[in-house]
Formats: C-alpha cells, structure tokens, sequence
C-alpha cells in the first residue's frame, strides 16, 4: 500500500487551528492568497506519492553501506534526491537572498510532513539542512553566508549537526572535541563525532557539518562550547570545490530502523586537524546551535505526525480489504467480512486516527507561531508569540513523536500476525518511528524543558493564555448544543480544568522542590498535550460543519474527547501527587 497525503486534512488544519487565514488576513503571509497554498501542496503531493513513498520499501531493505569510506545509499536515493532538489522544495523555506523562496513555516511543515511519511530516512538529510540554513544565516560571518548559504538553500550541498560524541550524549558538559585557533583565523578541529545522520552520503557534492568544540582556554561546561563550520571538501575562493577537509566517516550505525539514512561516526584531525570557521562568538555555540535544534525539534515532531499517517492509511487500508470473522448484524452462515466491521477494529482505527489528527493540530500551531515571530512588526506580539511557540514546541516535539510509535504499534496490531511479518510493510513504520522520541532532545528532556524553562516565560502569562484559549474552543462546542459532538464540551472541560490545575502546582513548586516538579514533568507535558490536542480537533470541527469532511472531523474529534481525553484526570494525579512514589523507588535502584 502506498501513500497519499490527507491534503484536505492539512489544509483544514492549517486553515481552522493554526490560523492560517488569519495569518493572511493580517498581512504577514501574502504570498499564502490566492490558492498558493493547494497548489504547493498539491504538487508537493504528487513528488511524494510518486517518486519518494515508492523508495521506503527499498531503502528499508538495501540500507546505506560504507565501503573504504564511502557511503552508497540504496537505489534510486540519489536520484529522487537530485529530482527532489531541482524542483525547488529544498529552497522553499529559504532565505530569498540566497536563492530560496521565503516561504512561511506553516506552508514548509505541511510538506515535511508529507516527506517524511513518504520515507522518513529520505527526509532526514533535508530536515537537517534547513536547520543549518538557519544556524548560518542568523550567526554566520558573511564570508560564511556566501561561500555557503546558497548550495545550502539549492539543495546542491547538504548540512548536518554534530552533537553527540561516545560520552557525550544529552549532556553536553561532558564534550571534548578540540579546537585550536589558527593565524589565518580559521580553526583546526580534532576529535570524534557519532549518531551523525548523514554524515557521509553521495547525494551531494559536498557536505557542510556544524560541529561543536572546545577552545583549549574554554570555560567549563556548556558555557565553554564553539559551534565552527566544517566543510567535507574546502571552497575555492571562485566557489568550486578544493582539497578533502581532514574528517570522514569512520563507520555507519547498524539501527533498528531508518536503515537507508546514513548514520554516521565522524572524526575530525587524523592528520592535524580538519579546518573549521567560527559560527557567532567563541563560547557561545550552543546558543546558535538551539537556533538550528527548534528548527529540529517542530520538524522531528512532523515525522511523529508524519509516521502515523502512514501507519494509519496502511491500516486502514488492510482493515478494508483483511476479511475474518462475520459482522455483529450478519445472518448466520453469512461469509466472512471485512474487518473493519469489528468494533474493536474501528475503535482501533479511530483511535489512530485520532491522534495523528491532533499531533498534526499541534504541530501546525507550532509553525504559525514561529511564522508570527519572525513576522510580526509590533514588538509585544512578536514576544507573545515567541513564547507561545516557545510552550508548544516540546509538547509538539515529545506528544507527536509518542504518538508515532503508538500508532504505528496500533498498526501492526491490526495486520494481526501478518503486521509482524516484514514483506506487509507495517512493522518497518514501527521501526522507523522508534528514534523519533530519543533525537533532537528526548522526550523525558523536552518535558524538562517545559517545566524549566517554558512554564516561567512572562511569570506563567504565556501558559495561562494558551489555557484561556482552549476554555474558549470549550465554550464554543457547549454553545453549538450539536448532539455530534456527545460528551466533547464536557471531557474537554474536565481535561482544560486539570491542566490549569496541574500549572499551578507546577509553577507552585518548581521554586521550593523541583524534584517533585521533575518527577511529574512528563505526565504533566501528555496533559498539555491532550487539552491542546482536543482543543485543536473540537475547534476544527466547529469550522468544518458544512464542508465535505465536516462528519468526520465531529467524528474525530468527539472520538478524542471522549476516549482518549479522559486520560486527564489521571495525568493530573500523577503530576501533583505522583512524586513520593518516584521518590521512594530511588531505594530500588541503589548500588
């Protein structure tokens, strides 16, 4: 079964929960008028249902393979990719100075998504570019922005991050790549790097790694790491290609999923030292490193979305065709129907759908936010929603790409015995899916970072507005009195009421026992997760009564509320009363 992109469903939610005619409305994304929005991803459609969905079998089965340094991706990769580029979707979010068309986030993630569904592992090699665009363009020096941004931008190069080194992982207080200043003001970098995706790929001519790395006179800890370019080929001062940069790959990860996405062990000076260029100030890497991990942390959430949609179709798909066991209103001696008949199987179904449907809410809402940060002119919107992406971002990033496994777990299950079998395709989405939560931050990290650091923004005002805002949604559904609608005002309410709650033991505790805040940070970011995801479904809903999908969006959203949302209650009390058990199995654990 292959892919075919819910278009209908993107746009609707672009249009009725992130705000996209809105956004419009206010002048911040003109060029979004007019049909530009179906018409980009419609054709954006097309390249994904026909040139890359047809790969994800086939790079699943070949892999990447490294042979005397050289890393081969599976058939047809370079090809899709070359296709892929020269079609212009690699410069669509773009910087347009530099040859990219400046299109708003919004309009960009709806195409992730639809990327990453098609094959994930195709899309991780351009997920991380756009991130290294960022990082270049909002820290680099000139000479760093034209020697590279516009290869960058095109698509003609490729861009990575290199974080993570043997025992440096998540904490990156532990880093030791070395680098040394140079008379010429370049610098020599030394060491090694792992979990690199794409590190050593033939997809491109050339390869520009972002590395960070410590200054011998460096303070201690994550105040002392630089972030320096370091291109696999050096530049040419007309912008041809020079000498092999002294790094490469020393050997390729053997995964449990994304087989073709090359991931890749780097080291750097084997023969004194590869050359790198300083990317904004000595010290301050990792600050320009976060503006390239946002980026990755919205686009990691896409294929959370992405990967479930995926799962669900093929479930679906088979729910449809899959014949076992008679329907419940059959007459006896009927033949066998299709499962999808079966109330468990349709629940399951729903259950898939679902979720997928509100992580995509989320989501979307993210890339609004950022697309009104960057955009607006009036300073206190500008903050206002900064930290509203700010808030979404982790709850995105962790409850999209739960979900994807989950979904895709659903999936197998509905395949029965032949999910778990390779050839049906169900089990490689399950594999897929499984680093999505542990990359760009894992997710027991990005709920830290929302109890930490997101929670306080503007004493809590930025929280209490997103919760404001679903109490809305949640009066609106009570007052459109549908009766498609069942129990959604009121599971909605219960959920809305929990988190306000929850916030407020948060922000309570944080400052006097942030041990017991940390213990219930993960249920905590699920509970944000499920009223903002409810919200999101309900409020579509409400748009979309009259239109084609309108009973299907009632549907689901109603589904959500009343089978998925009721899970609030609970999440509250693991989150305000939950910390003494956390605390008390510490004595389980002791050496």
């Amino acid at each position: 079964m292959s892919y075919r992109a819910p278009v209908a469903d993107m746009i609707a939610t672009m249009r009725h929960v992130a705000g996209l005619d809105q956004l419009v409305t206010d002048g911040l994304a003109p060029e979004l008028d007019d049909g530009v929005v179906e018409a980009v991803l419609d054709e954006a459609a097309k390249f994904a249902t026909d040139v890359i969905a047809p790969l994800n079998r086939v790079g699943d089965k070949f892999g990447s393979t490294l042979k005397d340094g050289v890393v081969t991706t599976p058939p047809g990769w370079k090809d899709a990719y070359t296709a892929w580029a020269q079609a212009g979707w690699n410069a669509l979010p773009g910087p347009e100075a530099y040859g990219g068309q400046g299109l708003p986030t919004l309009l960009q993630s709806a195409c992730t998504e639809m990327w990453n569904s098609a094959a994930l592992a195709f899309a991780l090699g351009p997920l991380l570019t756009v991130g290294a665009i960022e990082a270049v363009h909002a820290h680099g020096s000139e000479y760093l922005k034209e020697t590279y941004l516009a290869k960058l931008v095109s698509g003609e190069w490729m861009g990575t991050m290199n974080l993570t080194e043997p025992q440096a992982g998540s904490d990156l207080n532990a880093l030791r790549t070395k680098a040394e200043r140079q008379q010429d003001g370049t610098y020599r970098i030394t060491g090694q790097k792992i979990f690199i995706t794409y590190g050593e790929q033939d997809l491109t001519a050339n390869i520009v790694h972002l590395v960070l790395a410590r200054l011998p006179d460096a303070p201690a800890g994550t105040r002392g790491i630089s972030l320096f370019l370091v291109p696999k080929y050096l530049v040419n001062a007309d912008g041809s290609l020079g000498e092999h940069n002294d790094l490469r790959c020393s050997g390729l990860e053997h995964k449990l999923g994304i087989h073709a996405s090359p991931t890749c062990s780097m080291a750097y000076g084997d023969k004194g030292g590869a050359i790198g260029w300083l990317i904004g100030e000595e010290n301050r890497g990792l600050a320009c490193m976060f503006t390239m991990m946002n980026n990755a942390r919205l686009n990691v959430a896409l294929q959370g979305v992405a990967i479930a949609e995926r799962a669900y179709q093929q479930a679906l798909a088979f729910a449809q065709e899959r014949r076992q066991g008679a329907a419940l209103d059959a007459p006896k001696g009927a033949a066998m129907s299709p499962i999808v008949v079966h109330p468990d199987v349709r629940r399951m179904l729903m259950d898939m759908r679902a979720k997928t449907q509100a992580s995509r809410a989320i989501s979307y809402q993210v890339a609004e936010a950022l697309d009104r940060s960057h955009r607006e002119t009036d300073a206190g919107k500008r903050k206002a929603a900064t930290e509203r992406a700010a808030v979404l971002t982790p709850v995105a990033k962790a409850y999209a790409t739960d979900i994807g496994i989950d979904v895709a777990s659903t999936g197998v299950q509905i395949h029965g015995g032949m999910g778990f079998i390779e050839e049906t395709g169900a089990a490689q989405h399950l594999r897929d899916a499984r680093i999505c939560t542990i990359y760009e931050g894992t997710n027991g990290i990005q709920a830290i970072d929302l109890v930490l650091r997101k929670l306080p923004l503007s004493g809590g005002e930025a929280v209490k507005a997103l919760i404001a805002e679903m109490r809305g949604i949640v009066a609106q559904v009570e007052g459109a009195n549908a009766p498609g609608f069942g129990h959604t005002a009121v599971r909605l309410k219960a959920a809305v009421d929990a988190l306000e709650r929850a916030t407020e033991w948060m922000l309570a505790t944080m400052g006097t026992k942030q041990g017991d805040a940390l213990a219930g940070a993960t249920p905590y970011l699920k509970l944000f997760a499920l009223a903002q995801g409810g919200t999101g479904l309900a409020k579509k809903a409400l748009a979309t009564g009259s239109e084609p999908d309108g009973a299907n969006d009632l549907a689901t959203a109603r589904f959500f509320a009343e089978l998925v949302v009721t899970e609030a209650p609970a999440l509250e009390l693991a989150v305000t009363e939950g910390a003494g058990a956390v605390e008390d199995a510490a004595a389980v654990f002791a050496a």
